[in-house]
């Protein structure tokens, strides 16, 4: 892959798509494309034909997608499934009639079975039922990465996957209706944040800038900004709103999970691609005995090897934030699978590690949600 060579980034705007496009800007290549949904829409199979036709890439970078969380997957589950079928079928179809020199495609952690194995090996896909809570979401992003596979074997391409783990960072959805467990939480205690402050026009602004805040957590962050701007007490003194809690979280807060910084994503995507050629002259890439299916050959986990509970979890978040109120856990709400684990040890053999702590990555996903670090 040369520093000129021509390189599609599908979903550019979103979390993974502009992690991608910053670190292969930085990394010295020249000739990125990159579209609107505006200019190209990928689930018109016609109109991405047409651009393949006409802007010719030679390495294709797939991470447009319809994503969300547990609210999201249950609230949408036919949009799940066929908006992410449509733009892979059509972006990956036109890859192939376009002879690209490579392709990546980004699926995600939720293909691997809900009681497989931790932590996840590439050969446990398709060896066990999927979580209910997404199974839309992960058939579709299966279907994907089998597409790829299957090309790879009919027409020799150099079709690569990876599943990275939930991934958070710049440009992230922070929609309390439509965002991952990390946003919510971001979102969630710098609201928390602003009402133990009396800010109740900070609230506002965030409202404005990120989306509805829904009930009964609006009023109860406004009864909560309004005590505290009347009573001007110093600390602030704990939310008036009839004795109950400020932030409610989903769920007990026991499953566990592993989580990334999306720059560390790209950077082991870059990584990848530059070793394109290598990964498929090696002859020891041959169907594993345990697996299911024949596309964990060309698939690689991305994570950072490590996982915590989601009370631990928004435990960091919150005083990486400052918020001091107190925490409800709604346990009538879904936790969704009991523990999500990646086995990176095939990316790490070849040389690759992340470079961003969790710590150290919220706070800079928090500096960003802030306007801070606009990218």
């Amino acid at each position: 892959m040369l520093k000129s060579s021509r390189i599609f980034i599908a979903g550019h705007r979103g979390l993974a798509g502009s992690a991608l496009f910053r670190r292969f800007a930085a990394a010295g290549y020249t000739n990125l494309l990159v579209r609107t949904h505006t200019e190209l829409d990928l689930e018109n199979q016609e109109e991405v034909r047409h651009f393949f036709q006409q802007e010719r890439p030679e390495y294709v970078l797939l991470a447009a997608a319809k994503v969300g969380g547990i609210m999201a997957n249950e609230t949408y589950p036919a949009d799940f499934i066929l908006k992410n079928l449509k733009i892979q079928n059509n972006v990956i179809e036109a890859a192939w009639r376009s002879a690209v020199s490579g392709l990546l495609f980004l699926g995600s952690a939720c293909i691997y079975p809900k009681l497989a194995a931790q932590p996840l090996r590439e050969e446990c896909i398709l060896t066990g039922l999927l979580e209910p809570t997404n199974e839309p979401y992960a058939i579709a992003k299966i279907a994907g990465l089998e597409l790829c596979e299957a090309f790879n074997r009919q027409y020799g391409t150099r079709f690569l996957s990876v599943m990275p783990i939930n991934l958070y960072g710049p440009n992230d959805n922070y929609d309390l209706e439509k965002s991952h467990v990390i946003p919510a939480l971001i979102r969630k205690f710098h609201l928390g944040k602003l009402a133990m402050e009396g800010d109740t026009a900070g609230i506002l602004r965030d409202e404005e800038r990120y989306g509805p805040i829904f009930e009964p957590f609006r009023t109860n962050l406004f009864l909560t900004a309004e005590a505290q701007s009347s009573q001007r007490l110093d600390p602030p003194c704990p939310p008036a709103t009839g004795g109950g809690p400020l932030v409610s979280l989903w769920g007990t807060g026991t499953p566990r999970r592993e989580f990334l910084y999306s720059d560390d994503l790209a950077d082991a995507c870059l990584f990848l691609l530059q070793r394109l050629e290598d990964i498929f002259s090696e002859p020891d890439l041959a169907q594993p005995a345990d697996s299911h299916s024949r596309a964990s050959r060309h698939l690689f986990n991305i994570g950072c090897g490590k996982d915590t509970t989601v009370r631990e979890l928004a435990d960091v978040v919150s005083r990486v934030i400052g918020f001091k109120g107190e925490v409800e856990w709604d346990s009538t709400k879904p936790d969704g699978t009991p523990q999500k684990l990646m086995d990176i040890s095939r990316l790490t053999e070849m040389g690759w590690r992340p470079g961003v702590s969790f710590e150290e990555g919220v706070r800079l996903a928090y500096r960003n949600y802030l306007g801070m670090d606009d990218v």
